[in-house]
């Protein structure tokens, strides 16, 4: 018999190394089973936002369906002021709904969204007087002792589409153009009410400051140099090609950008930006504002708290591991904050 008080002997090697395996191994059953239990809840919740999204979707396409054919009933025998707010409202469905659609949707909700906003403009068109501005011809010096004759708005040549766009206005099914062309030195300027909805086209200024305060449908800036741009919202895209040394603010849906060189871009942009054919481009967030801006970014769609001025997709750089040397951000520092 022990002695009392004496300590029990201790538990031979073998049996305390069986002991710790045996509580090690539920341990590694219970990480083993916890991570399982991750990695069903994580295909869940996969699955729930798939379905949550098929259903966004599917709500999307219902509820545009519904509000294009309401527009369109608008545009052919309804009040075109009702026509606009409803196609307002289609615009930002659209763009709200930009995360969860896939690329095919929104690429035909853009292009059912441009071809309404050209039909709206072609109704203005029709049921008001045409208006007296267009390209406007150079300033000539008037001869010693006559006396000076206005200058007369100059007949502009119709513009061939660039590739991915519509029939711009004064092509064949469009009104008549809007813009400016072979002006140089000049400051040009147009207004809310001569801009609203219009595809306005810029064609080989030189030196130029323009001026264009609205809300244009779309914007073309083709040929130019050494000008500043200062546009307020486009509803749908804008395009330069073949621009060099030029300044250009803009807000829009989209921008392209074709065979431009030493061009700074201040921009808020719904989608990313795409440049083909083009060096020494740089970027900084749009800046401009003036009276009305804000009424004309409502009557855009365009969604101010969204903007990807800095997310570029240059077509002649596929590498993903190294940045595009043909693109840059502006620095802080040297970006511009006053126009006048």
């Amino acid at each position: 018999m022990e002695a009392a008080g004496e300590a029990p002997a201790a538990f031979p090697a073998p049996l305390r190394a069986e002991a710790a395996a045996a509580a090690v191994l539920p341990e590694r059953l219970r990480r083993r089973e916890a991570e399982r239990q991750q990695g069903v809840e994580r295909q869940r919740q996969k699955k729930e936002a798939q379905v949550v999204k098929e259903e966004q979707s599917e709500f999307f396409v219902a509820a545009f369906a519904r509000e294009r054919e309401a527009v369109e009933a608008l545009l052919a025998a309804g009040p075109l002021e009702e026509a606009a707010a409803r196609l307002q409202g289609l615009q930002k469905l659209l763009t709200e709904s930009v995360r969860f659609l896939a690329p095919y949707e929104v690429r035909q909700g853009q292009e059912a969204v441009a071809r309404l906003q050209g039909d709206l403009a072609a109704r203005r068109q029709q049921l008001q007087p045409k208006k007296k501005f267009a390209f406007r011809a150079l300033k000539k010096e008037a001869a010693p002792g006559s006396e000076p004759r206005p200058a007369e708005p100059a007949r502009p040549a119709a513009a061939a589409p660039a590739p991915g766009y519509g029939s711009a206005e004064g092509e064949p099914g469009g009104p008549p153009l809007c813009g400016f062309s072979g002006a140089e030195d000049e400051e040009l300027e147009l207004g809310p009410a001569e801009l609203l909805q219009r595809d306005v086209v810029l064609s080989e200024l030189r030196g130029c400051r323009v001026l264009l305060r609205g809300n244009a449908n779309t914007l073309r800036v083709r040929d130019c140099r050494g000008c500043t741009v200062l546009c307020g919202p486009v509803s749908t895209s804008a395009l330069v090609d073949g621009c060099s040394d030029c300044l250009l603010v803009l807000a829009c849906q989209q921008l392209r950008s074709h065979r431009t060189r030493d061009c700074r871009f201040y921009v808020q942009v719904t989608s990313r930006a795409v440049i083909e054919d083009c060096t020494k481009i740089s970027f900084a967030p749009y800046a401009w504002s003036y009276p009305g801006i804000e009424r004309d970014f409502e009557s855009s769609g365009l969604d101010r708290n969204r903007n990807n001025w800095n997310l570029v997709d240059d077509f002649d750089w596929l590498a993903t591991n190294k940045p595009s040397p043909n693109w840059s951000l502006i620095p802080e520092q040297e970006r511009i904050s006053c126009w006048d």
